[in-house]
């Protein structure tokens, strides 16, 4: 499998339909189809695809679509979070946003606005207004992070205890759940 058979599975009419809304089947599809290819991306054994936008676009969908996809409401879809950070900040230092559709983009950022660093949240807002993009669920993301350091919808996943403030916020109607 190559960086290609990525992009072509995430960019077809049926992934478009649950980028956002994804289901069971679909998560079952993508963790029967890419596992593999995520666990060698995870090793380290895919950085040759950084060499091409393309291929570091789809490197950044296997470390940062595909486990949220493959390992739900687990600790391990953040697994590789940060490894798509890397990527993703290689990949504009390099000029790859200036070459890649506007889709393509989307996922490119991504891992920013997944970061729970607030440096990479800026980023990401700033990504979003200069590509003209909806910048509501940006801005939003950028904002939970100013306020808590953290997404607090992961602090059950990954075993953090959670600040009143944060529960509050949980319970609030304004909350992200993810």
């Amino acid at each position: 499998m190559n960086h290609s058979d990525v992009i072509k599975y995430w960019f077809s009419k049926k992934s478009r339909e649950h980028w956002f809304f994804s289901t069971p089947e679909i998560d079952n599809e993508i963790k029967q189809r890419y596992e593999q290819l995520w666990t060698r991306a995870a090793s380290g054994e895919l950085k040759g695809w950084q060499d091409s936008p393309q291929g570091c676009l789809a490197l950044i969908i296997v470390l940062d679509q595909f486990p949220l996809n493959m390992f739900r409401g687990k600790a391990k879809s953040f697994q590789t979070e940060e490894m798509a950070v890397k990527v993703a900040l290689k990949a504009i230092k390099k000029g790859y946003n200036e070459i890649l559709n506007n889709d393509e983009l989307l996922f490119l950022f991504m891992p920013l606005m997944h970061s729970e660093n607030l440096e990479h949240q800026n980023m990401q807002v700033k990504l979003f207004e200069k590509y003209d993009f909806n910048d509501e669920y940006s801005k939003h993301h950028r904002d939970i992070v100013k306020r808590f350091g953290r997404f607090p919808h992961r602090n059950e996943i990954l075993g953090r205890m959670s600040t009143m403030e944060e529960l509050d916020y949980l319970l609030s109607d304004n909350a992200f759940k993810g």
